[in-house]
């Protein structure tokens, strides 16, 4: 069972439908609960406390992170729900609170929930 399609978005960007999920730790300064207009908050999945403090968005650690945080999602057994909740919907958008668009948490769960099969 694959998600069908996965996008991911700023936080801070107006709503624009599908089934929207804020896959930060923490919740994004500014944004009231109103307008960031989720269906589902999936802490469970973000990054552990301690790999986030490492990676600090520095360019230099990307890739680091992305092995680090794709082993994290391999041992999280809340993963495997999840994927199954954002294939029974036509369009889920991973929503993320940091400025750099391609370098973000969002962009590794989307990448990790296209490649591989939850059955």
């Amino acid at each position: 069972m694959y998600p069908s399609q996965v996008r991911v978005r700023r936080i801070y960007a107006e709503p624009d439908g599908g089934f929207r999920v804020l896959v930060d730790r923490l919740w994004p300064r500014g944004v009231s609960k109103a307008r960031a207009d989720l269906d589902e908050w999936f802490k469970e999945g973000a990054p552990s406390t301690e790999l986030r403090e490492w990676f600090g968005h520095q360019p230099e650690r990307w890739q680091g992170f992305v092995e680090r945080y794709t082993q994290e999602l391999e041992d999280n057994d809340a993963v495997a729900d999840f994927a199954a909740a954002c294939a029974s919907r036509p369009d889920t958008v991973l929503l993320y609170g940091t400025r750099n668009e391609q370098e973000n948490e969002a962009v590794v769960l989307r990448d990790y929930l296209l490649g591989r099969n939850f059955t």
